[in-house]
């Protein structure tokens, strides 16, 4: 990891590690959970967090964050963002985001602790690279940040019924 990006990660951890912070997605997290729980064919489901939770330090080219709850026992598929890097920490629970080399999927295990180190518990993915999340026995919450603003977060995933085709979505209108 160049020391650029590590930098903001470890001002992103310090930040969620804050009281006030956690509170926050805490109160975020139930909500969430119940979305998932609502729709039993979701592999995944999110909020949007308002970055005012982050107060004043955020640094400048995170522009949206996100709660994610992914369900236990699933992989939620590749996924990349043509318009955003993707800076993601585990928040409760564990799992592995597998990033594609462009040979095969690289296995990237995180967990959750606020006091483990950056690399235990945090990964960094740039804009267009194909990503997944492999998520054990258990639901794995994650905290998303990313360079674009919410309406404008762009998710592509292949056609399931034609892997030539991408389809692209936005997590929020």
């Amino acid at each position: 990891m160049h020391s650029k990006e590590l930098k903001i990660l470890v001002v992103l951890d310090a930040i969620v590690r804050q009281e006030s912070v956690r509170a926050t997605i805490d109160s975020i997290v139930p909500r969430v959970e119940q979305k998932l729980t609502q729709d039993s064919k979701a592999s995944l489901a999110w909020e949007a967090v308002p970055l005012g939770t982050y107060g004043k330090k955020l640094p400048d080219v995170i522009r949206s964050s996100w709660v994610f709850v992914l369900r236990a026992r699933t992989s939620t598929g590749a996924e990349r963002h043509p318009n955003s890097h993707q800076r993601m920490m585990s928040y409760k629970g564990r799992g592995d985001l597998q990033i594609w080399n462009g040979n095969e999927w690289s296995s990237n295990l995180l967990e959750s602790g606020l006091h483990l180190e950056i690399e235990k518990k945090w990964l960094s993915v740039p804009p267009n690279v194909w990503h997944q999340a492999v998520v054990p026995e258990t639901n794995w919450t994650v905290i998303s940040f990313h360079t674009v603003p919410e309406n404008e977060l762009v998710e592509e995933r292949t056609d399931p019924a034609d892997s030539r085709l991408i389809r692209q979505r936005r997590y929020s209108p």
